[in-house]
């Protein structure tokens, strides 16, 4: 009987979470970032600042706080966008010159360009995403490349 209660109790906890909208879900887990598990570093390529990770909840977290850039790439795949990390990523410009070339990166990467159009190629197991991108000054753009396949 006091199986039956809990299941019933943490169906009825999974239903109110999954009907709270997405604010009140981030209020919920907006615990605090254990810093000792979080690995990001800032790292250049000809002259282009971006952090790569997102690898645990409190890298993500840590990563989705961080200011001064301006193309947040996410990565995903399947039916349920689950992050994918080790994805080969080019930016170039819209003339096809390569501006930044990251091998294995993901599934969050950052990065701060110069206000234009860029084309975004990302490649997963072989299989290639690509995007054209316009970034503005002092507007964030957001960019998620997605792969259906589950592999």
């Amino acid at each position: 009987m006091k199986t039956l209660r809990l299941l019933a109790v943490s169906a009825a906890v999974l239903a109110a979470l999954t009907s709270l909208s997405a604010t009140a879900r981030q209020a919920v887990t907006n615990e605090p970032i254990d810093y000792s598990a979080v690995q990001l570093e800032q790292q250049q390529q000809n002259g282009i600042a971006y952090l790569s990770g997102g690898i645990g909840l409190d890298e993500s977290r840590a990563i989705q706080q961080t200011k001064g850039y301006n193309l947040h790439m996410t990565f995903s795949t399947g039916p349920s966008n689950e992050y994918v990390p080790d994805i080969n990523v080019k930016i170039q410009s819209m003339q096809g010159h390569e501006l930044l070339t990251l091998n294995e990166v993901g599934p969050i990467v950052y990065v701060n360009l110069s206000p234009g159009k860029y084309v975004i190629v990302g490649t997963r197991n072989g299989l290639e995403q690509r995007s054209t991108v316009e970034v503005k000054g002092g507007a964030v753009r957001d960019l998620n490349l997605h792969w259906s396949d589950a592999a």
